[in-house]
């Protein structure tokens, strides 16, 4: 479920007719357009929103504003509203990115904004953005975020930013470059020619020219202090007739009226609340507690049908009280922050705790009753009502798998007394699952002891035996990120025994973790059970996440079984139900196609989806080192395209990563990539020293087989190949075999060599591997044109030697078609081709082929340029004319 987006937050705050207008202002913020970032910078009530907002009226240029609350220092939060604005100007921008953000892993914020810069550097029309009560903002993460969009700003962008502080951005960086201009509270002052139309023209008051110059020196030209003794002054004017007492009280105030700005503003906050209504002043302090006010919603709080919300929320907007309208239709509105503040501060001295807890209470059932569970929440634990919040939690509709309510949840949970989650064990697990699920791991072992022990006096009924099921699953969850398959097997399995059959959430994440711990320690069969009961239980739940993960665990099994067709469907199926934006955990899957592609020989396809999983698995913020796989198939792929110093670096700046993080489990693989590097550098000394060190059998082989040793080589591989049949490794073994019937072959055996061949091609040809041959080079070359000769698996061994010739030197390759073009159609080009003669549309055939829309249009001019055509159909018959497509 998507988390819901308050469209209120875009709303530009209306500016009245009677407003004082400030040219001079408005020339200096209509200057800034010429730099990347104008920065409206001072504290609280000069005016800031104002201006800007009266400045976006007479802009010429799109605008799209943002105002900012507590809940926007989440850096997903941040940005998924950042691009949210962006869209009320320019629609559908960052469609892709908000999915993203919205899913239980939001990918890195750089990521996110190089996508968006790449977006908007597209946009032929200039804009702006205005990011409004910047100050709330307190999250390094968020700052970090906006350094970035700044640093890389298009020239299309320029970006407003008011706050009561200055924000944690480069601004002397910016300065010295002559990109920022800066609006302070030296400049947002009013001067006495304002203070004077905006006393007696906006308030309508009748102050001489010296009370105006005493209240203007005394504020220091501060808007909000000049507003509060405007309202104090009315209300002095409402209790007496306007007469020269009335006049020389007005004087007395003014030449009263001192102090620093908060004691200030107290004072008058307490003169403007003392000249309001009772219900006025009951109205402001009890509907203090709510961030945003609807009538409805202030009715439900105070339950009294003398304050009719609606009525009281237009007559505070009228008294230009300090009611903030967040839509055109008037129906939600909020206090200015710092009123607001002090309303609350008022609020606990008039009020007994026990009855602003009765109100929290009200506005939490107004919201669960309207569907908005999260805010519901907010007010049940901000009036201590654990029953009330502890039920909350299990509302469906409480939107766990985002990132920011589930540490809202933890955080509250945490601070809870022990006693009370004690009597509530089921609470500790609460806590440690929704830390688990949100990627943190200290203090949860601990928690679920506390949870055990709380447990203990009570009876083993259905509920406690799935709670203990429960605390099974989280430890086996923790264990999964320590790589301990042991303790996971075992805690997996107890989760099982426990859980209700009815808890298919939690027996779902059982079988994942079962088959997870399975597959590490190579026990592929029960791995495969696990995940098909996972698969059959996801399905079950209807849930897609779970799908995914127990999809992507079948793919994988069925791709070291070496039945690769299978495994690409089941990776296909994944990103199909990922949609056109796959969400970091999809990056398996493109993974599992690219080996597939790779062993298909299509390495241009292998290529885009290696890449493609790379972005997604850097998206990771838990088990990072899952981005360390993609990079060794990489770099092995740019080994097979003859790019041995580019893969040489690619697999150093890999290991230097993999030591500095300690990813140790990852060394293995990097090695094995690294001594086929070595091997054609001729560092032979190197690559077995690497080999014999991490214990890499079919490395040690390679080796030497290029020592011109092959005894030695046969001799590791019918040891590997022996202890890998006795596991049935299926994919171990092939890989033994090609490298087999290579070492008979190269001592000398050749009638054992094709023997083994045989065997090999046999175990080969259902999965349709090629590059597992082609990458022996010269002698399997040899060996399989000797197979064909004898017309052993005629078929398979054409399509493999007609794979070798395209390994040969360009000079000495058969032509691929009989264009007379330098450059033939690629092997994607051609698939792309043939689905452009059956009349697919490049959506269609994006579909088809598992890319992108960009990449087809990218492959059908690439085509048109090496046909010299202009069009589609211009393109089908060129081929057609030279025997690349078959006549239709």
């Amino acid at each position: 479920m998507p988390e819901p987006i308050l469209a209120t937050k875009f709303f530009i705050p209306l500016t009245r007719s009677e407003l004082v207008y400030r040219p001079r202002l408005i020339e200096r913020m209509d200057e800034g357009q010429r730099h990347k970032l104008t920065l409206v910078s001072a504290p609280a009530g000069f005016g800031k929103t104002t201006l800007v907002s009266k400045w976006v009226d007479e802009c010429k240029q799109p605008v799209a504003w943002l105002s900012l609350d507590e809940g926007d220092n989440d850096p997903a939060r941040f940005l998924a509203y950042l691009v949210a604005a962006l869209q009320t100007v320019m629609e559908n921008i960052g469609e892709g990115m908000l999915v993203a953000l919205q899913s239980p892993q939001p990918p890195p914020a750089e990521s996110i904004l190089t996508t968006l810069l790449n977006e908007i550097t597209a946009i032929p029309d200039d804009f702006v953005l205005v990011l409004d009560d910047f100050h709330v903002i307190d999250a390094k993460l968020v700052d970090h975020a906006l350094t970035y969009l700044l640093e890389h700003l298009p020239s299309q962008m320029h970006l407003v930013i008011a706050t009561r502080e200055d924000p944690d951005l480069p601004l002397a960086r910016l300065r010295a470059r002559g990109q920022l201009t800066e609006l302070r509270a030296g400049d947002l002052r009013f001067n006495s020619s304002e203070a004077a139309e905006f006393l007696n023209q906006v308030m309508s008051l009748d102050l001489s020219a010296e009370d105006i110059d005493a209240l203007e020196t005394r504020t220091e030209g501060w808007i909000a202090g000049l507003q509060l003794a405007a309202l104090a002054l009315q209300g002095l004017a409402l209790q007496r007739s306007v007469s020269v007492q009335g006049r020389s009280e007005s004087a007395n105030f003014i030449q009263a009226f001192t102090g620093s700005h908060h004691f200030v503003l107290d004072y008058l906050l307490e003169e403007v609340l003392q000249h309001q209504p009772e219900r006025i002043q009951s109205f402001l302090l009890r509907t203090s507690i709510l961030d945003r006010m609807s009538a409805p919603l202030c009715d439900a709080v105070l339950q009294d049908i003398s304050t009719p919300g609606q009525e009281i929320l237009e007559y505070l907007e009228r008294s230009n009280l300090f009611i903030v309208p967040l839509d055109n239709e008037r129906c939600w509105y909020r206090y200015h922050h710092l009123f607001g503040d002090l309303l609350r501060q008022r609020l606990g001295q008039g009020l007994t705790p026990e009855a602003i807890a009765e109100d929290h209470i009200r506005a939490s059932q107004w919201y669960e009753n309207n569907g908005l569970v999260f805010e519901a929440f907010h007010h049940a634990t901000t009036a201590n009502d654990v029953e009330r919040a502890e039920r909350l939690i299990e509302n469906k509709a409480m939107p766990l798998h985002f990132h920011s309510v589930a540490m809202g949840v933890v955080d509250w949970l945490t601070s809870l007394p022990k006693t009370i989650l004690d009597a509530r064990p089921w609470l500790w697990v609460k806590s440690c699952t929704l830390a688990l699920m949100a990627g943190q791991t200290t203090g949860v072992e601990e928690r679920l002891q506390a949870a055990e022990k709380a447990l203990q006096n009570n009876e083993l009924d259905d509920k406690i035996r799935d709670q203990i099921g429960q605390i099974a699953c989280a430890r086996a969850t923790l264990a999964l990120t320590r790589y301990q398959p042991e303790e996971m097997i075992i805690q997996a399995r107890r989760a099982l025994e426990y859980l209700h059959p009815s808890n298919l959430v939690f027996r779902f994440t059982a079988n994942w973790a079962l088959a997870s711990a399975c597959l590490l320690q190579g026990d592929r069969t029960e791995a495969y059970r696990a995940s098909m009961e996972g698969l059959s239980i996801s399905q079950k739940s209807g849930d897609i996440f779970s799908t995914i993960l127990a999809t992507g665990d079948l793919g994988q099994i069925q791709e070291l079984e070496n039945h690769l067709y299978p495994a690409a469907e089941a990776y296909r199926r994944i990103l199909q139900l990922s949609g056109e934006h796959p969400l970091p955990n999809t990056g398996e899957a493109c993974l599992g196609l690219a080996r597939i592609c790779y062993e298909w020989n299509d390495l241009e396809a292998a290529e885009e989806y290696g890449q493609q999983s790379l972005q997604l698995m850097r998206q990771y913020d838990r088990v990072i080192d899952r981005f360390i796989l993609a990079e060794v198939f990489l770099a092995r792929l740019k080994l097979a395209q003859g790019d041995v110093a580019t893969a040489a670096d690619m697999l150093a700046q890999t290991e230097q990563t993999a030591r500095q993080k300690n990813f140790v489990l990852r060394m293995p693989e990097i090695a094995a990539a690294q001594v086929l590097v070595m091997l054609q550098q001729g560092k032979l000394g190197t690559a077995a020293a690497l080999a014999q060190q991490l214990e890499l059998p079919l490395s040690q082989a390679r080796v030497f087989l290029v020592q011109g040793d092959p005894s030695a080589a046969l001799s590791v591989l019918i040891s590997y190949r022996q202890q890998m049949e006795a596991r049935g490794w299926q994919d171990e073994c092939l890989k033994a075999m090609v490298l087999q019937s290579v070492a008979l072959r190269q001592s000398g055996e050749d009638e054992k060599a094709l023997n083994v061949l045989a065997e090999t091609l046999t175990l080969a040809k259902p999965g349709g591997f090629v590059r597992i041959f082609v990458d022996e080079g010269e002698l399997m070359a040899q060996l399989l044109s000797e197979a064909a000769a004898q017309g052993m698996m005629p078929d398979y061994t054409s399509k493999l030697l007609a794979a070798f010739s395209l390994e040969l030197p360009k000079q000495t390759r058969p032509s691929l078609n009989k264009l007379a073009h330098p450059d033939p159609l690629s092997g994607r080009e051609l698939e792309v081709l043939q689905h452009i003669a059956e009349g697919l549309t490049n959506q269609e055939i994006a579909a088809q082929l598992y890319l992108s829309l960009y990449t087809v249009k990218a492959h059908a001019r690439n085509i048109f340029g090496k046909l010299d055509v202009t069009n589609r159909t211009q393109a089908v018959a060129r081929a057609r004319e030279l025997g690349i497509l078959q006549q239709g």
